[in-house]
């Protein structure tokens, strides 16, 4: 009996311990694990700055600049993937950490004509304008008319067609619009994806035609630029390219389409630049110091990489040498002193003109640990203008500030401001923790209506003020084209506006977007005299780049108001010229003028600078003696100094100081060969002497690109990213 008892209770013990353990693992919740992954195109290609997020959480990430991205979540929740022009694509999360995601096209198959004229519609308190006329595509097809141009006559509204007498191929194509009302002019035309000429286009025959599309204002800007004002005639032939080639059969089938038509480049005719003098050289007797405000800018690089890549010719008042060598990162050591930067200086040969030499002066700013970062008070003032309706405008702001909100911390705060007709605060002060609030704020937005941008500052700058934080990051950040059309809207107006405006001690960043009509002069100044930082934001990798990777540096100042002045050694320089930096040069006096304006320095940014030197041994073709002067004469110091090339001082205050602070170091007259010289020179040498190249500097010999090329390849080195051998296919691209 005993033992049955025994045996009973062992039995009853072993069932008790199987129901705990089941109940146990019913219980049991998922655990958090690292979810890794490559995120393609429909081709395989990598896609860098696709958003990665978990469904209904906070949780998010951006793939690199190969694709590749790394998350938190839990089995059974849900991976979406977002990339602008692709399909969004949601996959569950089951067993396997490593989860692969090739993205398809978000492609709308045409199946009309549309002809874009003018109505007016309602989005959200913004009014925009926009009428459509549609004609099926079998109406086109069945029509027994033998040219292309009879088979749309009368088909649509806003197309006038008209056929002059005599010769064939006098038609006449006008889309009617405020550009074309007035007076008679041809709309660009675009067949199988190829702009050509008129008269190629009218050689198609009316039953070689698979569909066609006729677009104008705004959606033809967005794809075409300026040379779609008149509208486009986009035409698919029933020979065109098919959807589903192999990558091979569509590069051939590409140049069978070269060689039977002729390309229209797309100029930037309606785009504003500020124009400037390359800086000449100067003698040191007459000219003993050179002084100017460092420009962390890099604008004018990405900006002069969308005209490359997109096959036009970079417009000459486009590129500004310094700010295409600051895009790139060099490796100048972090200070180990109290000051927030630490000064490189660099002496070797000129590469474009042999007899002469180049000194480089490179400045790091100090690498600030995000925890050790104040609180950041933002105030995004992004432009919902008509003007920003194209796919790279406000789709890619909204896009590109989603990157900046997953940056955010819990204490940092974010406003959003718009403007278009008027100014309006869509989103007040909100906590960085709550990011889905700010993504769906901003996902809200649309387009429509004119631009006064000079409302929407003073709004932004009054939404910074009442929320500021002392000893924090408060900054407003524009998105914008630039195209102010109400208002204070001009250059000197926006300067006038914003050098007040910079008074309040809150920062500004300038992201410009689009082309057509992109106004980058207005964007620079707005920079410029804004304790501000500009960049061009020409795709979402940049946005990842800018507002992702680099956003300590581009968010958070560590010194402001920096400027530099150096004095030649006349016993060594003949003549000097600074290269670049032409609008940021100052008077002698302004150097300890605390009251001049200059650039911004942030956390981790580096500034390069360089000088090209005439030695007193030397002669050039460049530069011209003056004349001895018969009451004022300049005799250069005697022995004690004849080791030193240079001495170079430098002015700062703190981002939250009125006082300066300066430092000084002396440039030893030691050159080495260009053989010798850093990795770092060699680039940044290759960069500046390509921006002299797209200038047409009269200043430098040599322009030969393969030459800049080989000096490129020379300095390769510290490359993660992929930015310096893309800036190498950029100059294989000009000849």
């Amino acid at each position: 009996m005993k033992n049955l008892k025994n045996f009973s209770l062992g039995i009853a013990m072993l069932i008790g311990s199987l129901s705990f353990g089941q109940n146990t693992t019913a219980n049991q919740q998922p655990v958090l694990k690292t979810i890794t992954g490559i995120v393609t195109d429909n081709s395989g290609l990598p896609l860098p700055g696709a958003n990665v997020l978990v469904k209904k959480t906070n949780r998010a990430t951006q793939t690199d600049f190969n694709g590749k991205y790394s998350i938190n979540a839990k089995k059974g929740e849900i991976l979406v993937f977002q990339f602008i022009g692709m399909k969004t694509t949601e996959i569950k999360i089951g067993d396997s950490a490593v989860i692969n995601v090739k993205m398809k096209d978000d492609a709308v198959q045409l199946e009309s004509v549309v002809v874009m004229g003018y109505a007016s519609e309602d989005y959200d308190g913004y009014r925009t304008s926009e009428r459509k006329s549609t004609s099926k595509n079998k109406t086109v097809e069945n029509r027994s008319n033998t040219t292309f141009h009879q088979t749309l006559r009368g088909q649509v509204a806003g197309v006038s067609i008209t056929h002059g007498a005599g010769s064939p191929g006098s038609t006449q194509v006008v889309i009617r619009g405020n550009a074309t009302v007035a007076k008679s002019t041809q709309p660009l035309y675009v067949v199988d994806g190829v702009p050509v000429k008129e008269e190629d286009f009218k050689k198609i025959k009316a039953d070689e035609i698979s569909s066609v599309n006729i677009l104008k204002d705004t959606s033809a800007a967005a794809l075409y630029g300026n040379r779609a004002s008149d509208g486009v005639v986009i035409v698919q032939t029933k020979n065109g390219i098919p959807q589903k080639l192999t990558e091979k059969e569509l590069k051939k089938k590409i140049k069978e389409i070269d060689k039977t038509s002729t390309p229209i480049a797309i100029e930037p005719d309606n785009e504003s630049y500020d124009s400037f003098v390359e800086n000449a050289f100067e003698s040191p007797k007459t000219a003993p110091l050179s002084t100017f405000s460092i420009d962390v800018d890099h604008a004018s690089y990405t900006n002069v990489r969308r005209f490359i890549n997109n096959g036009q010719k970079v417009p000459k008042d486009a590129v500004r040498v310094e700010e295409m060598v600051n895009f790139f990162k060099y490796q100048y050591p972090q200070p180990t002193g109290a000051h927030p930067f630490s000064i490189n200086t660099e002496y070797s040969d000129c590469p474009w003109n042999k007899t002469n030499k180049l000194v480089r002066i490179g400045l790091q700013g100090k690498v600030i640990p995000t925890d050790d970062l104040p609180k950041s008070n933002l105030v995004f003032l992004i432009d919902v203008s008509g003007s920003m309706g194209s796919q790279n405008k406000l789709p890619l702001v909204i896009e590109s500030l989603k990157v900046l909100v997953a940056q955010l911390r819990h204490d940092d705060k974010i406003a959003i401001v718009v403007y278009a007709g008027a100014a309006g605060l869509v989103l007040p002060p909100t906590a960085g923790s709550e990011k889905q609030i700010i993504i769906d704020a901003l996902s809200r937005l649309q387009s429509g209506g004119s631009t006064a941008g000079g409302a929407g500052i003073q709004l932004a700058y009054k939404t910074a003020e009442e929320n500021f934080i002392k000893g924090g990051n408060n900054r407003v950040i524009l998105a914008t084209d630039g195209d102010f059309n109400v208002g204070a809207s001009s250059d000197a107006d926006m300067q006038t506006l914003i050098e007040e405006k910079r008074k309040s001690g809150v920062f500004l960043t300038c992201l410009g977007y689009g082309m057509g009509n992109y106004k980058d002069s207005k964007l620079e100044t707005l920079a410029d005299k804004g304790n501000g930082n500009y960049a061009y934001i020409d795709n979402i990798q940049e946005a990842n780049r800018f507002l992702g990777k680099e956003f300590k540096g581009s968010m958070f100042a560590i010194a402001k108001d920096v400027k530099i002045q150096i004095e030649f050694n006349p016993v060594h320089v003949r003549a000097y010229r600074l290269i670049g930096y032409e609008n940021r040069k100052l008077r002698p006096e302004d150097f300890k003028n605390d009251a001049i304006d200059a650039g911004e320095l942030g956390s981790g940014h580096t500034v390069t600078a360089l000088y090209e030197i005439i030695p007193t041994d030397t002669k050039s073709d460049f530069f011209t003696e003056i004349d001895e002067l018969k009451y004022a004469k300049t005799e250069p110091s005697k022995t004690q100094f004849n080791d030193e090339l240079a001495t170079i001082k430098f002015r700062y205050k703190k981002p939250d100081g009125a006082k300066s602070i300066e430092m000084v170091q002396v440039i030893p007259n030691n050159a080495s060969t260009l053989t010798n010289a850093s990795a770092g020179f060699k680039f940044s040498t290759a960069v500046a002497w390509f921006g002299l190249k797209l200038r047409d500097s009269k200043l430098i010999e040599g322009k030969s690109s393969s030459a800049i090329k080989k000096l490129a390849q020379e300095g390769l080195a510290y490359d993660e990213d992929g930015y310096k051998a893309e800036f190498i296919r950029l100059v294989e691209a000009v000849q």
